[in-house]
């Protein structure tokens, strides 16, 4: 029994030698075994198996695809400082898993010398309001050098993005005013245009109401001409001439006219003069001046002809 006792550091050191012999992958992850600093083999997920004391896991290597943010300032073409944060995305590639543990020992220092060279020699070519516009023309620059320098190395770039364009504090300050200031000056057009019609929509109307307003008052005058016309055919039935017809009409229109006027509280109309004997005097008057106007046609229609004969 003693002589066991003696055996069991050997058979525990055994078990750990045993036992180291076997590790364990994990998904999307590559292993990379060496013999005695040597490269052997590549390990894919799962359980695997290396020689204890002769082999060991140089390192591991994710197969993942994963992302690298990169800020660079540089000057645009307009002398404007600005700050772009590229975001990189990025993956060893299976089959190249070697070339990516040995070939390069720091791949995000390399992928971002890339990424400051490319972008400090498109931006400067461009203006501020370019770099917004073509931002992707600048990311896939990017990636099209970049592929073309990780794929010796092992990386495939998956993507570039322009995630972040940040100009200096004044600039962007000065960039606010300008579209504040078009904006203003494109709501001043629209409310100009607005008042502008609004003018010539009320002068339409107003002459409109004008021409409707002109349209009645000549409707009024042409029914009370009928109506007086039909007052003196009614008094000549009963063997009132024309001429006393109508300086019945004229007085009976005088005394309604006052009688209105005495109605009114408030009014200041004062009709002058207000005697019968003036509504008589105004008809007659009205009589004359008709009869010369029909004589002085008269002379002009004569005249007219004798000239032409």
């Amino acid at each position: 029994m003693e002589n066991y006792i003696y055996y069991i550091p050997f058979i525990f050191l055994a078990l750990i030698i045993i036992i180291s012999a076997f590790f364990v992958v994990k998904q999307q992850t590559a292993a990379i075994i060496e013999r005695f600093g040597r490269f052997e083999a590549i390990r894919q997920s799962g359980l695997r198996f290396k020689i204890p004391l002769v082999d060991r896991i140089a390192g591991k290597l994710s197969l993942k695809i994963q992302q690298l943010d990169v800020i660079i300032e540089t000057k645009t073409l307009d002398d404007v400082f600005v700050r772009l944060k590229v975001s990189v995305q990025y993956k060893v590639i299976k089959d190249k898993v070697y070339d990516a543990f040995y070939k390069l020992d720091y791949p995000h220092d390399q992928i971002t010398s890339y990424v400051f060279d490319v972008v400090r020699a498109e931006v400067p070519k461009m203006k501020l309001d370019d770099v917004f516009v073509r931002k992707d023309d600048v990311a896939i620059a990017v990636k099209s050098e970049l592929n073309d320098a990780m794929m010796e190395y092992g990386y495939d770039i998956i993507k570039t993005l322009v995630t972040d364009i940040d100009p200096d504090a004044q600039v962007k300050a000065a960039m606010n005013r300008i579209n504040a200031a078009d904006r203003e000056k494109t709501a001043a057009q629209f409310e100009g245009d607005a008042a502008r019609i609004l003018i010539v929509e009320k002068a339409k109307a107003e002459a409109e109401s004008k021409r409707l307003q002109g349209q009645g008052i000549a409707d009024q005058r042409r029914e009370i001409a009928r109506g007086l016309e039909e007052s003196v055919e009614v008094l000549n039935k009963v063997g009132i001439n024309s001429q006393e017809a109508s300086a019945l009409i004229v007085v009976t229109q005088h005394y309604d006219t006052l009688q209105s006027i005495g109605q009114e509280t408030n009014s200041n109309l004062i009709l002058l003069p207000n005697s019968p004997q003036a509504g008589s005097q105004m008809l007659n008057d009205m009589v004359a001046s008709f009869t010369a106007s029909n004589q002085i046609g008269e002379a002009m229609k004569n005249a007219k002809k004798k000239k032409l004969e």
